[in-house]
């Protein structure tokens, strides 16, 4: 049991019920999660931010149709001790990165909640999906207010103002043999239609979403951050009475950062001379940071010069 669960870490799960209309996704991230927090030195009310923020972009990542899709989530901050932000997700691959001072951060109390970690912030995501040869990107992105004790709960007032979807999302944070793991789970009510039948939107008030709801907030985050129990397990406990329960594992997960040296240098290489000279250091370089994955990238004058 346990070895068999411990493979299901960076692998989300994927669940319907048809005869309630409606999805879910369940995942854990353990390894890559710890690859991503390892590339700086969080404290811990930075470093569970960011892990929740991690697993919400899983989850919401994992929706997207097409590979080539991407999922983007970012705090825009005012004021606050985090200043910063951001993660996405690419065809399985997750980044994170957040900017804090610490300074400021030492002062908010032991489990803070929005407010206090972010001041008077927003919260956007941004889907863009490819379109076919022709018709330009896909991108559609919904602002809502950083109101809550977490970013689930954001993130669910998110899908009722922008999509009009009601939303249940549970994450956890723990501890397990000194790593951090995260776990969260995300059920949508379809709207009718989804099978073929004419569109209407999904209602919030409606039985069959009032039922896997109150099934849903049963899930306990000792379930969701315990690497040693299967997301199988959790949806079989929490929706084990329902007449069919659809599960389908996704793509293994991955810690994922896109940087790329020749992009880079072909981006500065289109500045004017003068303004590459401004940037360049003593030794003649351009040095280029990536917070996603803490590497520098020096690009010499005379390279681009040639």
């Amino acid at each position: 049991m346990a070895e068999q669960s411990e493979t299901r870490c960076d692998q989300p799960l994927r669940f319907s019920i048809p005869a309630l209309n409606a999805r879910g996704r369940l995942v854990r991230l353990d390894a890559v999660l710890n690859d991503v927090l390892s590339v700086h030195a969080y404290p811990p009310a930075v470093e569970k931010i960011l892990a929740e923020a991690l697993v919400l972009t899983a989850l919401l990542g994992t929706t997207l149709k097409d590979r080539e899709g991407q999922l983007t989530i970012q705090a825009q901050t005012e004021n606050g001790p985090v200043s910063l932000l951001v993660c996405d997700y690419v065809d399985g691959a997750v980044r994170g990165y957040a900017q804090f001072d610490l300074a400021r951060l030492v002062e908010v109390p032991s489990d803070p909640n929005l407010f206090a970690l972010f001041g008077k912030g927003y919260l956007a995501v941004t889907f863009d999906r490819p379109l076919p040869e022709g018709e330009g990107g896909g991108r559609y992105q919904g602002i809502v207010p950083l109101e809550g004790s977490s970013l689930a709960d954001a993130a669910m007032q998110y899908f009722v103002q922008s999509e009009q979807i009601p939303t249940f999302i549970r994450i956890a944070i723990d501890h397990v043999d000194g790593r951090c793991v995260a776990g969260g789970m995300l059920v949508q009510h379809l709207p009718d239609g989804e099978e073929g039948r004419d569109r209407i939107a999904a209602r919030a008030d409606h039985p069959d979403w009032e039922h896997v709801r109150v099934l849903s907030e049963t899930v306990k985050e000792s379930e969701l951050a315990d690497p040693l129990l299967s997301l199988e397990e959790i949806a079989w406990r929490l929706f084990h009475d329902e007449k069919e329960v659809r599960i389908v594992e996704g793509r293994p997960m991955s810690k994922g950062c896109r940087c790329d040296p020749v992009h880079i240098r072909d981006v500065i290489a289109r500045f004017p001379a003068g303004e590459r000279a401004e940037m360049a250091d003593e030794a003649g370089d351009i040095v280029v940071n990536c917070e996603f994955c803490s590497r520098k990238f020096p690009i010499s004058l005379a390279s681009l010069n040639n």
